[in-house]
């Protein structure tokens, strides 16, 4: 593998979509509103994807220092576990990378509030700025949150509340507190995404002292919350669509579609005994995620 090579792999290509998912369902709410700007849409997908490819570059950093990548992961090899980049390249990786995320960041806010909402300029200079810690603490020092069973709550909170709630208002300049609904329902799924890593990774997390949620809890555990998850991102987006739209858009109904392959996916996870026939299943869910996201996007962005 060459150097450029791995670190495209070292990005996690295949977890791009599934974090754009929060941006695409916050910014086609702003759609009914006749509210949505394209800037603002652009600027908050290129924010989005520097923290994701921030949260990678970290996360790969983080598990391989701390000897977490060894022979028993499951999954692809990561870029410090195959040697190929240093731990000294991979620190500049992540500098490069929270920079270049934070510009975006910076430009998104300025785009959407100017000069003269300052307040409200600190208070999402504040979330960016948080993100971009968070996304390095996940598994980088001492003290990494993703070593302590909190991971979930990092991705609920940045990838489904801030990432849907956010977004809309940066193009609304308002607070609709029905958003938590669908806002619940991206981030329900995003945490079933890092669930189910944490249930392939169970054994080589556990020998490396790393305690997520399944470690902590056990497989009947992660189990049933997996079940939780979904079920729960499925009944909040549907709460949401009877009460918002109602009959005025019966169409918006078909982004429950993307729920099926997930019902296929739930038997497989009620069933499973061998962790390896969990890294299909995490393209699976991820990919229906996107596949909502957009389809929501789309039936939004036509309709009105």
């Amino acid at each position: 593998m060459s150097k450029l090579s791995a670190w495209i792999s070292a990005a996690r290509l295949r977890t791009l979509p599934l974090s754009l998912s929060g941006i695409l369902v916050g910014s086609a709410l702003a759609f009914p509103s006749n509210q949505f700007e394209s800037g603002i849409f652009w600027l908050a997908m290129a924010t989005t994807l520097g923290l994701q490819i921030l949260s990678n570059f970290a996360n790969d950093y983080g598990d391989g220092v701390k000897g977490t990548d060894n022979d028993e992961r499951i999954g692809p090899m990561r870029a410090l576990q195959s040697g190929i980049i240093t731990d000294k390249e991979m620190k500049k990786g992540i500098i490069l990378t929270s920079v270049i995320t934070a510009l975006f960041a910076a430009a998104l806010i300025y785009t959407s509030l100017g000069k003269d909402n300052f307040v409200l300029s600190l208070l999402f200079i504040f979330l960016g700025a948080s993100a971009i810690i968070a996304a390095i603490k996940y598994t980088v020092g001492d003290s990494a949150y993703g070593y302590k069973g909190l991971g979930d709550i990092f991705v609920f909170i940045f990838f489904g509340l801030v990432s849907v709630i956010g977004v809309n208002f940066l193009m609304t300049q308002q607070i609709d507190f029905l958003l938590l609904l669908p806002a619940m329902s991206i981030g329900f799924l995003s945490s079933a995404v890092l669930n189910l890593n944490n249930m392939r990774d169970e054994n080589s997390d556990r020998n490396a002292n790393k305690k997520t949620l399944v470690v902590i809890n056990g497989k009947k555990f992660a189990k049933a919350y997996h079940i939780r998850l979904i079920a729960g991102a499925f009944v909040s987006l549907l709460v949401y669509i009877i009460v918002k739209f109602n009959q005025n858009l019966f169409l918006i109904y078909a982004s429950l579609l993307a729920f099926v392959p997930l019902v296929f996916h739930l038997k497989k996870i009620i069933n499973y005994k061998d962790p390896k026939k969990l890294d299909p299943e995490l393209k699976k869910v991820a990919l229906s995620t996107f596949a909502l996201a957009l389809i929501f996007f789309i039936i939004l962005s036509l309709s009105y």
